[in-house]
């Protein structure tokens, strides 16, 4: 049983003031694992405190100085991809064949935000007029259980390459992940209170960051229901934010797709980490002539997507993350067939010879149409609904017929049409014919998906502000 009872503040490991403590259980097997005294308002005032001291000087770094940061924090993690991967399949019960890409990206992000603000002016002159770009000041960085050290990673390297100092405050549920990073994070040599890291609760770290008035801006990925009270609590401050939120992507598969290649991304898409992805493809909308033949498909390709160990390489999809978001899912499932869907694979219950951990089943609904709570609401699991159309003109428009906005794929052969499509859906990112990452391309969402961008440029951009100064 490891004990976690330190922050990392000022460039120091700290004792937590906080003193309630939290298990942390292992969702394979459902032991705990580790024991991690938590912070309160205090030790995030303490965090404040150092990034407001830094910033100071931290904010009138220059370009170089700045990528030189970025460069030694790319090194550092990039040392350390093992020990991450790990322990996100110990702690969250990530699949090894998700976590060790996800981790690897969270180590090259520092490269291409170093490229980024290569490429970005922080100045700009015409006439009697310069406008320079500036870092707002501290940002409080709150970031999910679901793909730390990425998340962790992709907000600290903007927050670095635009000047701001940070405090970060990672989920509770990723301590053992958090402590192997906070090691990568000393090992850099940082400058003294840039990048300071407490664990602890959203209602008590995370709305301390919020309320706190010399906490310039708040960049958090997570639930939309967290990142609305965010908005509206992080008004009286004026806090600027970034708000990464849920989603149910929609994947369009057009009347041409080779169901050969469309039928397998399909799954990888939508059992992305076990579900437990914002960018997840859980709405999968299929030609209603072609309705029969993508049933067959699916359970023709189920069996190349086995639940199980998530150190096992060959297994695709693990553990909920906790007991809490195994029910989720299975009231989700339930739901669903009180609703009139139809079962094709899967259902509720553990997987055969899973009954230990929070595994569920892989479930993939059919007869499912867009006004059902399984076709409209964030599940967080493995759960795919099929939903039939017409024409084009159909799928666009149950594809658009959502809350949500961030991500959005189309498959097909006709990459002209696939384009076509692809352009009139709203969505932050809409991919063609797979799961495709640039991180040199925004990563956000319209509608209650978010507010800004993150990556590249963007993402560099959403820490900064605009002075002008006119002679």
């Amino acid at each position: 049983m490891k004990t976690i009872t330190k922050h990392y503040i000022d460039g120091t490991y700290v004792e937590s003031h906080g003193r309630e403590v939290m298990d942390i259980v292992n969702p394979t097997n459902a032991k705990a694992i580790a024991r991690v005294t938590l912070a309160d308002e205090e030790d995030a005032r303490r965090a404040i405190a150092a990034a407001k001291r830094a910033f100071a000087s931290f904010g009138l770094t220059t370009k170089r100085e700045r990528t030189e940061i970025l460069h030694r924090l790319h090194e550092v993690v990039s040392a350390r991809v093992g020990d991450l991967t790990s322990a996100m399949v110990e702690e969250y019960g990530g699949v090894v064949q998700f976590a060790g890409p996800i981790v690897q990206a969270g180590a090259s992000v520092f490269q291409s935000t170093e490229k980024a603000l290569q490429d970005l002016p922080l100045s700009r002159s015409w006439g009697n007029t310069t406008v320079t770009m500036e870092p707002v000041g501290v940002a409080g960085l709150i970031t999910p259980w679901n793909a730390n050290a990425l998340f962790l990673c992709a907000k600290l390297a903007s927050a670095v390459a635009a000047g701001c100092t940070v405090v970060m405050k990672p989920s509770e549920l990723s301590a053992l992940q958090t402590q192997v990073w906070l090691e990568c994070l000393h090992e850099a040599d940082l400058p003294q209170g840039l990048c300071n890291v407490v664990i602890g609760r959203g209602d008590v770290v995370g709305a301390e960051l919020v309320r706190n008035p010399d906490v310039a801006k708040i960049s958090f990925t997570g639930s939309v229901a967290v990142g609305k009270s965010i908005m509206r609590d992080g008004a009286a401050t004026m806090k600027r934010v970034t708000l990464e939120l849920g989603g149910k992507s929609p994947n369009i598969l057009l009347d041409d797709a080779d169901l050969g290649k469309a039928i397998p991304n399909a799954l990888i898409i939508a059992f992305l980490n076990s579900g437990q992805a914002c960018a997840a493809g859980t709405r999968l909308l299929v030609p209603k002539r072609r309705l029969d033949e993508v049933k067959r498909a699916i359970v023709d390709t189920m069996p190349a997507f086995p639940v199980g160990d998530p150190s096992n390489p060959k297994t695709a999809v693990g553990p909920m993350v906790n007991a809490k978001q195994y029910e989720r899912v299975q009231s989700y499932i339930r739901k669903g067939i009180a609703e009139g869907a139809e079962i094709l694979i899967g259902g509720e219950g553990h997987p055969p010879g899973l009954n230990t951990g929070y595994f569920v089943k892989p479930t993939v609904f059919v007869n499912v149409t867009n006004d059902m709570a399984i076709a409209r609401e964030e599940i967080f699991g493995p759960v795919l609904c099929v939903i039939s159309y017409e024409s084009d003109e159909d799928a666009i428009q149950i594809a658009n017929d959502t809350d949500f906005g961030l991500h959005a794929f189309v498959s097909g052969t006709d990459m002209q049409r696939a384009r076509r499509v692809a352009s009139q859906i709203l969505a932050g990112r809409v991919a063609i014919n797979g799961m495709l990452d640039d991180q040199q391309a925004p990563f956000g969402g319209f509608k209650h998906s978010g507010i800004g961008r993150e990556f590249g440029v963007y993402g560099i951009e959403a820490f900064l502000e605009p002075r002008a100064i006119l002679e």
